[in-house]
């Protein structure tokens, strides 16, 4: 069903159904993310009973989906707990709305408040311990997740996120064991995988890694993350790139939470591209067509803005652009392979940046092409990579890690770039983010355009 023209006002108005048939069909919609119908059904519901706890509740959330920059939303959610106090639900959607917009100390109040009128929600207590980890109250957050188990020990989240948070403490050993428990529990669940791999990967545990990638693909032969992930825990059959399939699974199931756990590794890439712009460019005179290649939720937005007369955003990730979309910053935001989109737009760009984005490249000539094809005249391509050091284990200037990310080296990076015609760059080392309490050594890269479109001689 299409949001836009498969329910005919004439065929879901209220007044032809019950309210309650009405709310049921309003809450279906919800669920089958018919947004906007839902929205209109809600509204209708509202008009006729302005009242109604439970349209002016789902309402709350609905907008809160659709812009989670939205005051509109909670609004609507508190009007809702003024209705009806008692619904400890209620309470429990606020907590988790306040979480993603980063009020934290309220949302430990509402998801407080749940229990209180409802002692046993377990989904409260697995909450509760979520935002209380975020404030750095660890003891408490450990305490709630195994409350949420007691309660439920088939509850597999709260197992991943008490895994989650002992892994964080450095317990990682302590850790393996939920991760285990929760795959136990639920075989088939590809988080609990995941979690499990990083905690074997973080002890230098390769093998082990690459073993529970094996037994997934034993279960589901064509999973794209099982697939590449093995790859990069084996070796064997490594990728030049990771897949588009890989790309939409992966950023599709962080997108809600992607801009949370990117602070909490201390991510820097998009200030240190808009930083090396700068160095290239000089002050900002918003006068430059820019492409944000890959780019995601939208964090190099607001820091590119006042360089760009036009700003386009491209990504694979759908939902990673609905993201970037509340950020009312880009002017057109693109699903779409990067490669290909930009052999699409010849001759049309200032300045292509991209953070974070052709980590998951290893062999880069042929984007680095494409983005040649795509710059104008003396247009200029900054970027970040990771870095590889000049050893045994690289192999054409990058390798694959067991994280599932590429590295490159200084080199390669540097002749890829001469050879797709661009200027010897300016290459920086930079720490672009923590992860498992390590810094990630990167490189970011500056190179201009160094000939005109249409010619092989070099720009003056």
């Amino acid at each position: 069903m299409h949001e836009t023209d498969d329910l005919a006002p004439e065929t879901a108005a209220p007044q032809e159904l019950s309210l309650a048939d009405a709310l049921a069909l309003a809450i279906y919609l919800h669920r089958s993310r018919e947004l906007k119908d839902a929205e209109i059904l809600y509204r209708r519901i509202l008009e006729m009973a302005p009242d109604n706890s439970d349209a002016m509740h789902f309402l709350g959330v609905l907008l809160h989906q659709r812009d989670r920059r939205s005051d509109v939303a909670i609004e609507f959610i508190e009007r809702s707990i003024a209705l009806k106090p008692e619904h400890a639900d209620y309470y429990n959607n606020l907590g988790n709305v306040l979480v993603e917009r980063g009020r934290f100390n309220e949302a430990t109040e509402a998801y407080r408040k749940a229990l209180a009128l409802l002692p046993n929600n377990c989904d409260a207590w697995n909450n509760l311990g979520a935002v209380l980890r975020a404030l750095g109250r660890f003891e408490e957050a450990g305490n709630a997740y195994l409350k949420a188990i007691d309660l439920n020990p088939e509850t597999v989240y709260a197992y991943n996120n008490y895994g989650n948070l002992l892994s964080g403490q450095g317990r990682v050993k302590e850790a393996v064991a939920f991760y285990c428990k929760a795959i136990t529990l639920a075989p088939g669940h590809p988080d609990s995988k995941r979690l499990l791999v990083i905690a074997y990967y973080t002890l230098g545990q390769i093998e082990a890694a690459a073993e529970v990638y094996r037994d997934w693909i034993k279960d589901e032969p064509d999973n794209p993350i099982a697939q590449h992930m093995l790859a990069s825990c084996s070796g064997v059959d490594v990728p030049k790139r990771a897949s588009d399939e890989y790309i939409v699974r992966t950023f599709d199931s962080f997108a809600g939470s992607f801009d949370q756990k990117l602070e909490s590794l201390s991510y820097r890439a998009p200030q240190l591209v808009v930083e090396a712009v700068s160095t290239r460019q000089g002050p900002p005179s918003k006068n430059l067509v820019v492409l944000d290649a890959g780019c995601g939720t939208g964090l190099c937005g607001p820091l590119i803005e006042p360089y760009a007369s036009r700003l386009i955003g491209v990504d694979l990730s759908s939902r990673m652009l609905a993201v970037a979309r509340t950020r009312h910053i880009y002017d057109e935001l693109v699903t779409g392979e990067l490669g290909t989109y930009l052999d699409a737009h010849p001759g049309t760009f200032d300045l292509v940046m991209s953070a974070d984005t052709l980590v998951y490249f290893g062999e880069l000539h042929d984007v680095f092409a494409a983005a040649a094809k795509a710059l104008l005249h003396r247009g200029l391509l900054v970027f970040t990579v990771e870095e590889a050091t000049e050893d045994d284990s690289i192999h054409d200037g990058f390798r694959i890690n067991p994280h599932g990310r590429y590295s490159h080296s200084r080199t390669y990076v540097a002749e890829a770039l001469q050879h797709a015609g661009f200027e010897p760059p300016f290459i920086d080392a930079a720490v672009l983010r923590m992860e498992s309490g390590s810094p990630v050594d990167g490189l970011v890269v500056a190179a201009r355009l160094a000939y005109d479109r249409g010619t092989d001689n070099p720009a003056p």
